[in-house]
């Protein structure tokens, strides 16, 4: 195995984690802004509040996605595979 291909490896393992997880941090990220606001609006300071939504709506973002990040993981295992005869030589 040459360095190329360990780094290609790593790299595209770091690139396909990344892409998995941005859609749910992002779903995270805009729940708590929103609960955020609202938390400034109405003054209301429940740490309860910050982490029920936030939990439940990326549960249901999971849900939702997996199918999406299933066809992704699968996809970049089948090159991993794929390519094995690469790694022998």
């Amino acid at each position: 195995m040459t360095p190329e291909l360990v780094f290609g490896n790593t790299q595209g393992a770091i690139e396909t984690t990344l892409f998995l997880c941005l859609p749910l941090l992002g779903i995270g990220l805009l729940v708590g802004l929103i609960i955020s606001i609202f938390q400034a609006a109405t003054q209301i300071q429940e740490m309860t509040l910050t982490f029920v939504p936030k939990i439940v709506a990326m549960l249901v973002g999971l849900l939702l996605l997996m199918p999406w990040m299933m066809n992704k993981m699968t996809h970049y295992t089948e090159q991993l595979i794929i390519n094995i005869p690469q790694y022998v030589k």
